[in-house]
């Protein structure tokens, strides 16, 4: 019987799966320490975020052909290695494009009318200081319609982004290094008339994209150096809103903390970190920041899809 380690945790339903096809799924969580001495009894690992899949790992299961990311990046997994090891490695790209571009929207929203400050301080003065709060979060509110959401980075991620944001009233400008175009489907799940709504777009250079942009989101996998630094802050809009619910390390946050400061740039949402937990609380004590602990795909619906598309491709890979 093929043995599949969860040791990040599957939801039921693709547990309920891969058990239903004759697979035994073990969901205890094993420590790093423990990992190497316990892991050549399982045919597949499954991970999300936490746990380390690396080259001396691997060398301690011989026996491992599948190695499964709940998740779309899997900067935690030595691919190339697994690869030269005849070790299948793969993610599950499809099922958090929504709980991701949902969260982008919920920072724009809050920095928009001022969320962050009012859920922070309604708690402690908003008995005796009501009035005054009421002037200091309503004074910068603003409207999303007609502002201009650049999206960088065009796949699933990114137009799910997009969608949402034209849904709101929003432009929307692409930058994609691959200079890419299409139509987005955009689909309703209501009882109007309509199915879908398609819009063309098409990718703009990156100097049209910083000068265009409002609103920049941020949809790019891992890098090995920021792809956001002082430079590219400076060719922005001056007062540009900057969300990345990406890659911790995609920015530079020193930059990025110096431009909150200067007002380049004038608000941030950020959901990842280079270092997690962080260890430079800079940005985190920055007052035009909303901020969330890397949550972009931690939604019921999004684990439940992570579970079964899971549980669909080792079905598929073992029953070929």
């Amino acid at each position: 019987m093929i043995k599949i380690l969860a040791n990040d945790g599957i939801h039921p339903s693709g547990e309920d799966l891969l058990e239903k096809a004759g697979f035994e799924v073990d969901t205890k969580n094993i420590s790093k320490d423990e990992l190497p001495n316990q892991l050549n009894s399982y045919d597949v690992l499954l991970v999300r975020s936490a746990t380390k899949v690396r080259a001396d790992l691997m060398d301690k299961a011989p026996n491992l052909k599948m190695i499964g990311r709940g998740g779309v990046g899997m900067d935690n997994i030595d691919v190339e290695y697994a690869k030269s090891k005849n070790i299948e490695v793969f993610n599950t790209p499809k099922a958090s494009s929504q709980s991701v571009a949902e969260l982008v929207i919920a920072h724009l929203l809050c920095i928009a009318r001022s969320l962050y400050i009012s859920n922070a301080q309604m708690p402690s003065k908003g008995d005796v200081e009501f009035k005054s709060l009421k002037k200091v979060v309503g004074k910068n509110g603003f409207e999303l319609q007609g502002k201009t959401m650049g999206i960088f980075g065009s796949g699933r991620i990114g137009k799910a982004t997009a969608q949402k944001a034209i849904a709101l009233g929003m432009n929307v400008v692409f930058y994609n290094r691959k200079k890419t175009s299409g139509v987005l489907d955009i689909s309703f799940n209501n009882n109007l008339n309509i199915d879908s709504l398609k819009y063309e777009f098409s990718s703009v250079s990156l100097d049209e994209f910083f000068k265009k942009a409002d609103v920049i989101s941020l949809h790019v996998p891992a890098v090995e150096k920021p792809l956001i630094g002082q430079d590219e802050i400076s060719k922005m809009k001056d007062g540009v809103i900057l969300i990345n619910c990406a890659r911790g390390g995609v920015v530079d946050e020193s930059a990025l903390a110096s431009a909150l400061d200067n007002g380049k740039v004038a608000y941030a949402g950020i959901d990842v970190f280079d270092k997690e937990p962080p260890v430079d609380m800079t940005i985190l004590k920055k007052k035009n920041v909303s901020l969330s602990p890397h949550i972009g795909g931690s939604t019921k619906e999004a684990q439940e899809r992570i579970g079964i598309e899971l549980a669909e491709k080792i079905i598929s890979f073992f029953k070929k």
